[in-house]
């Protein structure tokens, strides 16, 4: 497994690699302006690359079946090796990336941004977390994953893959962070630890009530930060 693990990562990092250099030769041949906003954007053009091709690879794994092994065994582990007494406080923790949550923080976050004449920012968290929950909507129809029958839980809208709760939240949570960075740069670490641990608690509060398996929190993950780095690249190359 560890062998299998080794293999997938390095297939993974050589395709990232002939990916970003296949961009930048694009760029110099076909939009040149475009080179010194890229230049100045290459984490952010790498961090995009790279969550696109884990998010693929997930998906491929969980639509092959071959997670299955796995995700069981986490899931598994994770039940038995978490505390009873902390079952209120993960589903506290769940309650935080929910739409009844994330929505209302979001319009009055982006109304706040507006009034203070920020409308990138202002579009571009509006946009994440909209466009987040279009996709999760779309690919829960389109995939159709049971959810984990391992034990009795509440029953939740929606199928399994991926994890909506974590998908929303971490298009949010990326795009404050991104917006951070722009108003206030020296914030931006602080932000970014932030954003981490709590998309990381929402995702792991998901299997301990037992609703997701863990791709479907990795990949929900992987696709909700891509898609407000995604799109804040693109709105910069637009004004070019």
């Amino acid at each position: 497994m560890i062998f299998e693990f080794l293999e997938d990562t390095t297939k993974l990092a050589l395709i990232v690699a002939c990916l970003y250099f296949a961009l930048g030769a694009y760029v110099r041949r076909r939009q040149p302006a475009w080179s010194s906003p890229l230049a100045k954007r290459r984490l952010a053009v790498l961090l995009v690359l790279v969550l696109a091709v884990s998010a693929i690879k997930v998906s491929e794994d969980v639509l092959g079946g071959e997670s299955g092994p796995i995700d069981k065994a986490i899931l598994l582990f994770v039940r038995s090796h978490v505390p009873g007494t902390l079952t209120g406080f993960f589903e506290a923790i769940t309650l935080t990336g929910s739409s009844k949550v994330l929505f209302p923080l979001a319009a009055v976050a982006s109304i706040a941004l507006l009034c203070a004449r920020r409308r990138f920012e202002a579009l571009l968290l509006a946009a994440s977390v909209i466009t987040g929950a279009a996709v999760v909507y779309v690919i829960k129809t389109a995939v159709g994953r049971p959810r984990p029958a391992l034990w009795e839980t509440e029953w939740y809208w929606g199928s399994s893959f991926p994890s909506g709760h974590t998908l929303v939240l971490a298009a949010f949570a990326t795009a404050a962070v991104v917006c951070v960075d722009r108003i206030r740069p020296a914030a931006h670490k602080f932000a970014l630890w932030v954003a981490l641990l709590w998309i990381s608690l929402v995702g792991f509060s998901r299997l301990v009530v037992g609703v997701h398996w863990p791709t479907d929190v990795l990949a929900a993950a992987c696709i909700g930060a891509f898609l407000p780095l995604a799109m804040s690249v693109a709105l910069e190359l637009r004004h070019v």
